[in-house]
């Protein structure tokens, strides 16, 4: 019987360690899957992508040349593009959108095309597009599915 007893704390650490490693697959199973266009030669476009994988979201992406049949073919109006189109869960996500914004969006789940952060700002409260010192003022635009955008957020 003390053999039992002392051999408990092996056993109950594998028992733990068998229930966490399930409990992070399933975490892993849980993320949302996101599909980004973008240059090959786009190096804010990587560090966007970077952003959204620190966050949880498992991104696949396809490089290509020209994006723009991309944003055409979504229904995305052109003064709201940027350098890189992305999907994820039925939404468009274009340019560099804080991950927060997105987790947001898919958790209100509204009817709506998705999100954009038209052009390229620049500053360091923008994902991608750092710039240490500097604080980029922008809006996370709400895009509509009949092409309209109102302001989802704001950064400054």
């Amino acid at each position: 019987m003390i053999s039992n007893i002392s051999t408990l704390p092996r056993r109950l650490s594998g028992v733990l360690l068998a229930l966490s490693a399930g409990f992070a697959g399933a975490q892993q199973a849980a993320a949302e899957e996101m599909t980004v266009y973008k240059s090959p030669t786009c190096g804010c476009c990587k560090v966007w992508v970077d952003h959204v994988k620190a966050a949880g979201f498992d991104v696949t992406v396809h490089e290509t040349r020209d994006v723009s049949p991309v944003k055409q073919q979504a229904g995305l109006a052109p003064q709201l593009a940027s350098c890189h189109t992305a999907f994820v869960n039925g939404y468009l996500i274009e340019g560099h959108v804080p991950a927060a914004d997105i987790q947001r969006l898919l958790q209100e789940k509204p009817d709506a095309l998705g999100l954009s952060v038209p052009g390229m700002p620049a500053g360091e409260n923008v994902p991608g597009m750092e710039v240490p010192g500097v604080k980029a003022k922008f809006d996370v635009l709400l895009v509509s599915k009949d092409g309209g955008a109102v302001p989802y957020s704001h950064y400054e």
